[in-house]
């Protein structure tokens, strides 16, 4: 294969490639959300996205997770071009690749605990109802919440309610994980908490998560950080960590 073509098909190495990534919203005054992004996350990484409001921190999270189309540049995902494909390839490619948590859990209130996390397994439709039902139960006793699968969204704490999130994002073995503002809604123990648990998906499940996150104590904390200013990527720092005790 030769450099043009490799360079147009992804590099095998890399889970996420942004290249030249805008996104301007038209109207009589257009606003553009991102301009030229360029970034690059290969598998392992814990990657932080800050800046300050308005920055576009979100805008770009939902560019690399296909949950919008950029208006110039392209998303790669694990080396595949993303931005001719049809929004049925896209869906598919988010159920297969991507789980996503939000800073609010937008569990399902009809739907049980084990239920909500069962979800994106039965929209993949790739194993049984048994199959569903013990993956479901695997992941939320690892994430501590074993004894509460029969129960409701609204019988269990904001901490408890994102930790669900986290368990239905993993549904699917995703190997990357974007999480928009995770901890926004919580208290400091519970954010703490989810931080961990984010922590614990990379170094010990071997996944990779890109977290927009306003604090920075805990951006600082993490193996990467990408700092956005009115729509443009101005910092893309390495940090010292330590591993999670």
């Amino acid at each position: 294969m030769d450099e043009h073509a490799n360079r147009a098909a992804g590099h095998p190495d890399l889970l996420l490639e942004a290249r030249g990534v805008t996104r301007v919203l038209s109207g009589i005054v257009p606003v553009t959300l991102v301009a030229d992004i360029n970034l690059s996350v290969g598998p392992g990484e814990y990657v932080a996205i800050t800046g300050p409001s308005g920055s576009g921190k979100s805008s770009l999270l939902y560019l690399l997770g296909l949950l919008d189309r950029p208006s110039a540049g392209e998303v790669l995902i694990a080396g595949q071009r993303t931005q001719e494909m049809s929004e049925r390839d896209r869906a598919q490619m988010r159920l297969e690749t991507l789980g996503f948590v939000f800073q609010f859990h937008f569990l399902l209130p009809e739907f049980s605990i084990r239920e909500n996390v069962m979800i994106p397994m039965r929209r993949l439709a790739r194993v049984g109802e048994g199959a569903m039902r013990s993956r479901a139960d695997e992941l939320l006793d690892a994430l501590g919440l074993a004894d509460h699968r029969h129960k409701q969204p609204d019988q269990l704490s904001g901490g408890q309610r994102q930790r669900v999130a986290v368990a239905r994002a993993l549904a699917n073995e995703p190997p990357l994980i974007l999480a928009d503002e995770p901890t926004g809604s919580l208290d400091s123990k519970s954010s703490e908490q989810v931080f961990d648990i984010l922590r614990q998906i990379v170094e010990e499940r071997g996944k990779t998560v890109i977290a927009v996150t306003h604090d920075v104590e805990m951006a600082a904390r993490m193996h990467r950080g990408v700092h956005l200013v009115d729509g443009r990527l101005v910092s893309d720092e390495r940090f010292v960590t330590t591993p999670a005790a």
